[in-house]
């Protein structure tokens, strides 16, 4: 369907000669009365006004304002026979896209028109885009309407107010300590500390002094006392992110903590009573850890209470919609940028991808391409490498006797580790044991590169 260009002048012999010169590209109507022009505006969708500075005792900047006014989307080009400097500029104030003089460059007035179609629709699509934004559902910080998601929603409502043991279970960059926040912040305690301690980043040798606090004296350099973690959160929640990776020395201390409601110190024999929320979360399978003797039984059935499962972004990607509106945003507001729009090959990029990093990988995913865009179009160019390549050359899982994965001309080295250790990784049915063993690494390493790569798009 043609474009609708309107064409307003007081001079039937203009009106008639544009439409001749446009009426192939474009569905022109041409009209010499502002009430005529006001008429098609009103029953019909315009998409460029061409609009006469003069219209016989009509004023065309008056008409101007208030065609913006009730049709702030239509593109007005103005037209004059009197063009200067300070006219163009008043032009732009009251709101033109642009201002061009008679007699007029029917090229120029092409390639006026076809830019002013162009602002228009990114004009649109930034309107719809506000719109999804301000419909986006969700809970506390988490967005997402699908099933997966009001399903962790609804157990997080129904939990909140209580002090049942949590335990967050999901991949790395599904949102677990989100979960956790979104409890403590909507549950009856959130007038306490909310204390986070991840168990996979502290060594083991300090993880016991950082989370129960020591004595004067406890060791060397330990010149005062210092309280711990789980103190700090008395009256609050503490969440143990990658609980899976706390020492076996050291469970059976936190038991305590969660059967007694009490801690010692190290170094010390003082018992201090605590009243804490225990949230945990994982990316391991803590069930097979308890089977092979290497995680507590006692302590994952205390822990366990009351189990989250978060779902992996590929299995809730109706949620895209509303997460990529989210996400630009975001990142457009922390840059101090004009709120982006995707180009269609780039929008159809993002949901194709599978994300094996989750909501953290998209969310810096977008951020690369808030960051990346020259224009308020994000193209597929502004996007990581490896989504674009995903999309376009899809990667093939190892073959057993061929053992080829695809990668794309032109990738660095690291571009092309990532895809060949993800495409074994999925190959492996999301092994980490099977993938490090084919990779002849030690599974820390291929953990170390996963958190690496997920973190850091490329």
């Amino acid at each position: 369907m043609k474009p609708v260009v309107l064409i307003l002048d007081d001079e039937p012999a203009i009106g008639a000669s544009l439409r001749f010169a446009l009426e192939n590209e474009y569905n022109v109507r041409a009209v010499t009365a502002v009430e005529d022009a006001r008429a098609i505006l009103e029953k019909d969708q315009v998409h460029v006004m061409l609009l006469d500075w003069r219209l016989g005792e009509a004023d065309g900047l008056q008409v101007l304002a208030e065609v913006k006014a009730d049709y702030p989307q239509l593109s007005v080009i103005m037209m004059t026979a009197h063009g200067t400097i300070e006219s163009s500029v008043e032009a732009i104030k009251r709101g033109a896209y642009h201002y061009i003089t008679k007699p007029l460059d029917i090229d120029e007035l092409h390639l006026l028109i076809e830019k002013a179609l162009e602002h228009q629709s990114l004009y649109s699509k930034i309107r719809e885009l506000n719109e999804t934004i301000e419909k986006i559902q969700g809970y506390d910080q988490m967005i997402g309407d699908s099933p997966a998601m009001r399903n962790v929603f609804s157990i997080i409502e129904r939990v909140k107010d209580i002090d049942s043991s949590v335990l967050i279970f999901g991949e790395s960059g599904t949102g677990k300590e989100l979960v956790a926040r979104a409890l403590h912040r909507q549950g009856r305690r959130r007038g306490g500390p909310f204390v986070s301690v991840n168990c996979a980043a502290i060594p083991e040798t300090l993880l016991e002094s950082e989370l129960f606090g020591y004595a004067k004296g406890a060791f060397t350099g330990a010149a005062g006392s210092q309280e711990g973690k789980v103190a700090a959160a008395d009256g609050g929640t503490l969440f143990l992110d990658e609980i899976g990776d706390m020492p076996a020395s050291l469970q059976a201390k936190m038991l305590r903590v969660l059967q007694e409601k009490e801690l010692t110190p190290l170094g010390s024999t003082e018992v201090k009573k605590v009243n804490v929320r225990i949230i945990s979360a994982t990316n391991k399978n803590l069930p097979k850890m308890v089977a092979e003797g290497s995680f507590r039984e006692d302590l994952f059935f205390r822990l366990n209470v009351i189990p989250i499962e978060l779902p992996l972004l590929s299995e809730r990607k109706e949620d895209l919609p509303v997460l990529i509106p989210y996400f630009l945003k975001k990142y457009a507001e922390e840059m101090q940028r004009p709120l982006p729009v995707l180009s269609d090959t780039a929008w159809n990029r993002l949901l194709a991808y599978d994300y094996p990093g989750n909501i953290r990988q998209l969310s810096n995913i977008l951020e690369y391409a808030v960051a990346m865009a020259k224009e308020k179009v994000i193209t597929e160019e502004d996007l990581p490498i490896t989504v674009r390549a995903e999309s376009s050359s899809p990667k093939q899982a190892p073959d057993p006797s061929s053992g080829i994965i695809a990668v794309p001309v032109g990738a660095t080295m690291k571009e092309a580790e990532k895809i060949m250790i993800e495409s074994i990784l999925k190959h492996c049915g999301g092994s980490r044991k099977e993938t490090a063993r084919m990779l002849g690494i030690s599974e820390r390493s291929l953990r170390n590169k996963l958190q690496l790569y997920r973190e850091e798009p490329i």
